[in-house]
């Protein structure tokens, strides 16, 4: 019986746009709804574990080469996707307390792969950015994850990524969505300029 101890109620109607139900769609969800036992949930929850632990060991092998950790991976992408990002903007992201970042940022900026210039307003703040030691360094560990999401997007099919796009969202909360969708709508300037 649906709705028993141990299902999760599941609306299968696609997300609007942005990835949010609108009024109509919801009128509608009623008819398309699934039901998950919690076996499914908790292999869901395994496939993440398992996913996530193989996606970091990607890298893990370049970065323990040089004495990095998976903190210090986390800042050099937010960093290459953000030059110019804040500290303030930085913790905000990565959700580590002061010192951590800062142990992270220290150790980062000693081995000259990451820059910091006060900015240009508010010479308070602190700007971010990849020296080109950095570049190499991050493209280097995204290579190297680049080729595990290959292989299962190859495997998986074209007709997979939107829908393993709409879970990983709905895991987010919704801040992590609202940095999703403005890194889409910037890549998506970037290519009309240049087209």
């Amino acid at each position: 019986m649906p709705g028993a101890k141990g299902e999760a109620l599941i609306t299968a109607t696609p997300p609007g746009p942005g990835g949010r139900s609108t009024s109509a769609m919801d009128a509608k969800a009623g008819a398309n709804l699934l039901f998950l036992r919690e076996e499914e949930m908790r292999r869901a929850q395994d496939l993440l574990f398992f996913a996530y632990r193989d996606f970091t060991n990607a890298a893990d092998e370049v970065l323990h080469e040089l004495g990095l950790g998976r903190a210090h991976h986390r800042a050099l992408h937010f960093i290459g996707r953000n030059p110019g990002i804040t500290v303030s903007d930085l913790l905000g992201l990565l959700r580590i307390t002061k010192q951590s970042l800062a142990r992270v940022l220290n150790v980062l900026i000693a081995r000259e792969y990451v820059t910091q210039a006060p900015g240009r307003a508010d010479r308070r703040q602190r700007l971010l950015n990849l020296t080109p030691e950095g570049q190499g360094l991050e493209r280097r560990l995204f290579d190297r994850q680049r080729e595990r999401l290959a292989a299962a997007y190859r495997e998986a099919g074209s007709g997979a990524v939107e829908g393993f796009r709409r879970v990983m969202r709905g895991i987010m909360d919704e801040s992590a969505r609202l940095y999703i969708d403005r890194s889409e709508s910037s890549a998506g300037e970037r290519r009309t300029q240049r087209a």
